[in-house]
């Protein structure tokens, strides 16, 4: 096979599995996937089903075309009629499959470049099944990398043996990275296509902030604090409610930690965006009133079929209670799941006490006399 010599890859399946730190049935599977796929570009159609089996022994591969015997053709690439199956097998029945077998000769250049570039694609994608399958219990975690390359759509990062991607929607549009950088990411998933599975990394999602939390609040590992909730926008504001468990704990104390240091700390990572910790409440309009902070709240009407509720404040906090572009709102329903309706509150009304003329005399009287 010109530029692919099968037999010395066949003789050297051992050594490949060991370099490329792969099962040895997984070598033999890709280079059999290679010659199905060569001897098909030469003798048949791409649509054509084919497979082939190697012989580890003497180093040589057999070719099978699969075909369904059927009682009409409708798809000449994968049926056969049940006559023309009998020239192949005398016991032929409709319905069942049935393979032609071929000898493995030799390939044409351009076929034997196609099986290389086949053996080549397989064993890169096999090498990743590996890696990720070593990494699949780390997602949910932050984990450290090098950038290796910056698209316009994705940020590639090397991560020990793995080769991860950060999306374009999981990156902070603040910040800038570049080739050679060193990040911390959240693993936020394996996504699988038909292109393969990989590692989708992320600085944008809430569960970055949560993780960096678990890695300087230790007390939330002996469930001595907890996260209830935690909503972001990416570079502008995080909310985050908290909660113990613990009468004499003060949630939110533990989380900024002694001179801000806790929380100074994760905001270093996110590049200073403002974090709001807050006080869960299983008082939904405790809760509703804390998730706005730092904006004081004067009512809160609360409907909680609908899962709505309207706030009132005083006018000189309803800006603050909306925030820039309604970010400090929206962000506080997501954290306690009501929608939020944000209203001004009518200053009360100053109360008219009543004289009656009587008591109007006696005063009078009263001020004459002391005069």
């Amino acid at each position: 096979m010109e530029g692919l010599d099968l037999k010395v890859l066949i003789q050297n399946i051992g050594l490949i599995a060991e370099e490329k730190n792969l099962p040895e049935d997984k070598v033999v599977s890709v280079i059999e996937e290679a010659v199905a796929a060569a001897w098909r570009r030469d003798h048949g159609d791409k649509d054509w089903k084919v497979r082939s089996e190697l012989n580890i022994n003497n180093g040589q591969a057999k070719v099978f075309r699969v075909f369904e015997v059927v009682a009409e053709v409708e798809d000449a690439n994968t049926q056969i009629t049940l006559e023309e199956a009998k020239k192949l097998k005398k016991t032929a029945k409709e319905g069942e499959t049935l393979e032609e077998e071929f000898d493995v000769d030799k390939f044409s250049r351009v076929a034997a470049q196609t099986a290389k570039q086949v053996v080549i694609q397989k064993l890169r994608e096999a090498e990743r099944e590996v890696v990720l399958e070593e990494y699949k219990d780390k997602v949910g975690e932050i984990l450290a990398g090098n950038v290796a390359r910056v698209t316009a759509r994705v940020v590639v990062i090397e991560i020990g043996k793995a080769v991860a991607i950060m999306p374009k929607d999981e990156q902070v549009s603040s910040e800038r990275y570049g080739v050679g950088m060193r990040i911390k990411a959240l693993f936020k998933e394996i996504q699988t296509d038909e292109r393969g599975s990989q590692m989708i990394m992320s600085r944008a999602d809430a569960g970055f902030v949560r993780e960096l939390f678990e890695q300087e609040v230790p007390e939330l590992e002996t469930g001595a604090v907890e996260i209830k909730n935690i909503v972001r926008e990416a570079s502008f504001r995080t909310k985050v409610a908290v909660a113990s468990p613990i009468a004499h704990v003060d949630p939110v104390g533990t989380f900024v930690g002694g001179h801000g240091v806790r929380v100074g700390a994760v905001m270093k990572e996110i590049g200073d965006e403002k974090i709001d910790i807050v006080v869960w409440d299983k008082d939904v309009k405790n809760y509703i009133a804390n998730a706005l902070s730092p904006a004081e709240i004067s009512k809160i009407e609360l409907d909680e079929k609908e899962k709505t509720a309207t706030v009132f404040v005083s006018e000189d906090q309803q800006s603050i209670a909306i925030g820039r572009s309604g970010q400090n709102v929206r962000l506080a329903s997501q954290l306690t799941g009501y929608k939020l309706d944000i209203e001004t509150a009518e200053p009360k009304k100053a109360v008219k006490k009543t004289v009656s003329s009587k008591d109007l005399e006696k005063a009078l009287i009263n001020a004459a006399d002391e005069e």
